[in-house]
């Protein structure tokens, strides 16, 4: 697997997601649409959370987000739910592009090393696996993004 395109199309991805959130407000960034059980903010926190679990989290390294981070963003969390203030979202954009060029740097050239957890969800046995399946991930919430972004401008 070639580290240009996997680490490409991871950044293109992201781009994607920061593109779609760059001209909305605050306002427009809590707001639940109908039909959807999160917000553009809980979407954006999710991508964090589930990048530093499958990349990081398989790939046998630690953790690097705040554990508070699975408790607003994880699988299963909504806004509703939420009882404290939920990390800014100036603080998550600045997460994300330290996540997105941190894991760039630790695991460019191996991306045909064998992961850590081979007992994972997705059968993945390289950490090109796990890139890909991170992408994968991440673009299926750029798709939402973008469709919600789209709902919110209209309220």
């Amino acid at each position: 697997m070639s580290d240009l395109f996997i680490f490409g199309l991871f950044e293109r991805t992201r781009k994607s997601i920061l593109g779609y959130t760059a001209e909305l407000t605050p306002e427009q960034r809590s707001l639940v649409p109908t039909g959807f059980n999160n917000n553009i903010h809980w979407q954006l926190g999710h991508v964090i959370v589930i990048a530093d679990a499958i990349v990081l989290g398989f790939a046998g390294h630690a953790s690097q987000i705040p554990a508070e981070y699975r408790t607003f963003f994880g699988p299963g969390t909504k806004p509703a739910d939420w009882t404290t203030e939920a990390p800014a979202w100036e603080e998550l954009l600045d997460v994300f592009a330290k996540q997105t060029q941190s894991l760039r740097e630790t695991f460019a050239g191996q991306t045909n090393e064998p992961v850590a957890n081979k007992e994972n969800f997705a059968k993945a046995e390289t950490v090109g696996n796990l890139l890909e399946l991170n992408t994968m991930h991440e673009s299926s919430h750029s798709g939402m993004i973008n469709a919600m972004s789209r709902l919110v401008k209209q309220s």
